[in-house]
């Protein structure tokens, strides 16, 4: 269940919606005038997230490489999946 905080909270408890998110790892969506406006999230859950982007990212493309018929050695794939992750 997401953590919904309106945002005169987040200024009055940066501390807690800190904990929150470290605590969770997942982020807490803050409102404004009722309606939503930012989520907040650890640094650790983002590049978590940014990870699992950047995965499903490769992974798509090679399942596409796959379905166009293009191959690429083992070798030739470990270079390019190494310089794309750094």
């Amino acid at each position: 269940m997401p953590t919904i905080k309106p945002s005169v909270y987040l200024c009055d408890n940066y501390n807690d919606i800190s904990n929150l998110c470290h605590s969770r790892m997942e982020p807490v969506f803050i409102t404004k005038d009722g309606h939503g406006d930012l989520a907040v999230m650890s640094i650790e859950a983002y590049e978590k997230f940014c990870g699992r982007y950047e995965l499903h990212y490769l992974l798509e493309e090679g399942l596409e490489d796959e379905k166009c018929g293009k191959h690429n050695g083992f070798d030739e794939f470990m270079t390019k999946f190494w310089e794309d992750v750094t």
